[in-house]
């Protein structure tokens, strides 16, 4: 055995791992969104590769496409594109060529959900791919994991029946949180499941939590202090569990006195740091995680109250919509940077009206309501705008989602890919 220490074999040529190589590194240098608010779930995109300027008339449009009704956003991994929306009486899953929005499978099932208020009656929470699935949660409650190649049912699982989840102000819209081969999802279930997880193979339960309403925000997962943490922003606070068991970390009782209101933004970690915000009066506070729970570092309702939309946070500074987006509400949201250790509003653009915030290469881009996408330099002193271009009607609600040099975005009843390389 001592003489084969120093052996070495010839090199040859390999066809499948040369190919196995090419496509690892086309994995790594095409950027992927795929889940809700991005790949590290905080709106942040590391694509640097973008346009340092647009077109007399924006940039370019790509491909466009009729979609059915909702408020899921779209997500892309490996060149293709999954669109949860409604036509008639179906959810449908549909997966596109990422650059042609070109068909690639479809699958759909029934659905009979009425809106109580007279809004969009398609699904609300974005999907997940993850190691070859698509998970999706219509707003009636149905889970269901996809093949991600095929389109293929492995399971499907529906709360409603199954935990007996209430409808809510406006249906269930959780985007599903993919951990540790579970799938976290916050459906305010009876019987302490508030929260659940699913076993992402089978669709099984792993474990529930809380005797909790679910509110409008998605869980995200975080390392801190070395420890793994499920978050999950109930109607009635925040819930900090492990994800691999469902145990209790510590509650943060946080919301409104108005019964009419929602918690919908998801927290913002950084370091042992976790940011909530919401409306109708709750505000905005700064939790440091020590001793097994919180220490409010500042909290108020002056800084930066998120109706529904998520802020970004890039070095040290928080930029989001401030104030209540609803229709015909006075005065309109404000977009605003607020400084993340304490609260101070550095600046604010009032009169911006309902958008999403999204962070790439240093720049700003918002997506407002109206369907205008706005450009602007990251800046903790000023705003100042650099590019606007109207991409969408009126009546986007969905967060867009930024892959490979394109944002795709989605309006009430249209899907569009924007070139921004």
């Amino acid at each position: 055995m001592d003489s084969l220490k120093n052996y070495k074999a010839p090199l040859r040529f390999c066809p499948a791992l040369a190919c196995a190589i090419w496509l690892a590194t086309l994995a790594l240098q095409a950027a992927d969104w795929p889940q809700f608010l991005g790949p590290d779930r905080n709106g942040i995109s590391a694509e640097t590769n973008l346009a340092g300027a647009w077109p007399p008339n924006g940039p370019p449009v790509r491909w466009e496409k009729q979609v059915g009704q909702g408020f899921s956003g779209p997500v892309v991994a490996h060149g293709k594109l999954i669109l949860f929306h409604r036509k008639v009486d179906q959810e449908i899953i549909d997966c596109l060529d990422a650059k042609t929005g070109g068909d690639i499978w479809h699958f759909a099932y029934p659905t009979s959900y009425q809106d109580d208020f007279g809004f969009d009656e398609g699904p609300r929470g974005t999907p997940a791919i993850a190691e070859g699935k698509v998970y999706t949660m219509g707003a009636e409650g149905v889970v269901h994991c996809l093949d991600f190649q095929s389109g293929k049912e492995i399971w499907h699982v529906d709360c409603k029946k199954a935990f007996l989840s209430p409808k809510g102000f406006f249906g269930m819209a959780c985007s599903p949180l993919v951990e540790g081969g579970a799938v976290i999802l916050n459906i305010g279930g009876t019987d302490g499941a508030g929260i659940i997880a699913l076993d992402a193979a089978t669709g099984a339960l792993r474990w529930k939590h809380g005797d909790v309403e679910a509110g409008y925000s998605s869980p995200i997962a975080a390392t801190i202090q070395g420890k793994r943490y499920a978050l999950v922003f109930t109607r009635a606070g925040l819930a900090a569990v492990n994800p691999t068991n469902g145990a209790a970390y510590f509650d943060f009782p946080w919301r409104s006195r108005e019964n009419a209101s929602v918690n919908a933004a998801t927290p913002v970690i950084s370091g042992d740091l976790i940011f909530l915000t919401a409306s109708y009066g709750t505000g905005a506070v700064l939790l440091r995680v020590e001793n097994g729970g919180t220490q409010k570092i500042w909290s108020g309702d002056e800084a930066l109250s998120c109706h529904y939309a998520t802020p970004v946070l890039f070095q040290g500074h928080l930029y989001g919509i401030d104030g209540r987006a609803d229709p015909g509400m006075q005065p309109r949201p404000s977009l605003r940077c607020v400084e993340w250790q304490t609260g101070r509003v550095c600046w604010s653009q009032e009169d911006f009206g309902a958008a999403t915030v999204t962070l790439a290469g240093g720049q700003l881009f918002i997506l407002t309501e109206q369907g205008e996408l706005v450009r602007a330099p990251v800046n903790p002193k000023e705003f100042h705008v650099t590019a606007r271009a109207q991409i969408l009607p009126m009546g986007v609600r969905a967060y867009p989602a930024l892959a490979d040099g394109c944002l795709y975005a989605r309006a009430k009843d249209k899907l569009v890919c924007v070139g921004l390389k």
